[in-house]
């Protein structure tokens, strides 16, 4: 990988800030005595971002540059998490940091992933993104951790993670101003809100921004139903969850990344997304098999085959029409908003049934998912 995609997987880091939301629920819940339902919200508050700017970034990009718009989400992350850094004293100053991530994850997604093709050499672009969400679950992982290693080892109150957060964006700042980026540029009209919406009309383009919508909602469901899981199917102490279940999970995630970027050094894009989808789907069959070791282990599984679905459902989209980069960035960061609507379905199957049988719901998202590796065997323009 050549020296001047760093900066980038800087921003990708950044990105995955924005993720340590979901360890916090239960952090601020205690800490400003919120109810489960105002709790539970905090995540939503991030999520809705992807769903209200992507589009408008993403044709606000098409006018001023990548690099630009990389440089407004990382100033928003920042600014937010200054705000949190001088002085977390109330509930409402915490879900103003917590708004600010999301905007600011939000915009760092339309133009981070369309900007490591910039940087990227030739056919390598697929696997420098998987490299680069790699990364980003890195900073996803630094959410629970760093809190935990405070207290422990300095006796640091949970909120420190802010200030520790906002150095290193600073950092990342000043990485991603000195970047040159010789942005790849097309004689295609320009980006319009029209345009982006007429691009669904595409069967190829509705097709991948739903495997996008609904690849990130199966991520949220099977995450949120590990420890549902575990207690009502094998009874385990939900004290003992983040390391069976959950930690293999994401532990998965980003082993599976890295893993991606390298395998694809050998094997091309569109069969390495067959080959994610296999797994992603022999994970989930796996979480019904009676063994509770095997059942537990299913879930590592399962984190290896989600690890390269985004990278990969991304990149395919945009190699494939390169000259509406722009409008794909933004229409597939919007269906980040899959995570605020397929957990609640999986939520609804498990209270009617079982919280094994809810699985069925991310399975048959995967199951969607795997026809669009089919279908990328023959994309073409259109």
């Amino acid at each position: 990988m050549k020296l001047r995609t760093t900066p980038v997987i800087l921003a990708f880091i950044a990105m995955g800030f924005a993720d340590a939301v979901g360890p916090f629920v239960s952090l601020a819940k205690n800490e400003f005595q919120l109810s489960n339902t105002v709790a539970n919200l905090i995540p939503f508050v991030g999520f809705s971002m992807f769903g209200l700017l992507s589009v408008p970034m993403g044709i606000f990009q098409d006018r001023r540059g990548k690099k630009t718009v990389l440089m407004i989400g990382l100033l928003v992350t920042l600014f937010g998490l200054l705000n949190a850094s001088f002085g977390l004293h109330s509930f409402e100053r915490f879900l103003l940091t917590v708004l600010l991530s999301g905007c600011g994850a939000a915009i760092l997604q339309v133009a981070g992933n369309p900007i490591m093709r910039d940087v990227s050499e030739p056919g390598k672009y697929s696997r420098n993104l998987s490299l680069a969400q790699f990364a980003k679950a890195i900073g996803s992982l630094s959410g629970p951790m760093i809190p935990v290693l405070a207290l422990k080892y300095f006796g640091a109150d949970w909120k420190v993670i802010f200030p520790i957060y906002a150095v290193a964006l600073a950092i990342t700042v000043v990485a991603v101003a000195g970047l040159k980026v010789d942005e790849k540029k097309s004689d295609h009209a320009a980006a319009t809100l029209g345009s982006c919406l007429a691009l669904l009309k595409n069967p190829y383009v509705l097709a991948m921004v739903g495997a996008i919508f609904f690849y990130v909602g199966a991520e949220v469901s099977v995450s949120a139903s590990i420890p549902l899981y575990l207690k009502e199917r094998f009874d385990i102490d939900i004290n003992k969850v983040g390391l069976l279940g959950t930690g293999l999970f994401f532990t998965a995630l980003t082993i599976g990344r890295f893993s991606g970027g390298v395998l694809m050094n050998w094997m091309s894009p569109r069969k390495f997304f067959l080959v994610t989808c296999a797994v992603s789907i022999l994970g989930l069959l796996g979480l019904f098999l009676p063994d509770q070791t095997l059942a537990i282990a299913s879930f590592f599984v399962v984190g290896l085959g989600f690890a390269n679905i985004f990278p990969l459902v991304f990149s395919l989209a945009v190699e494939t029409m390169p000259e509406h980069t722009n409008e794909l960035s933004g229409l597939m960061v919007t269906a980040i908003v899959g995570a605020a609507f397929v957990p609640p379905i999986t939520g609804f199957m498990a209270d009617r049934t079982s919280v094994e049988l809810s699985f069925l719901v991310p399975l048959a998202a995967v199951l969607y998912i795997t026809w669009t590796a089919f279908l990328n065997r023959s994309a073409v323009k259109g």
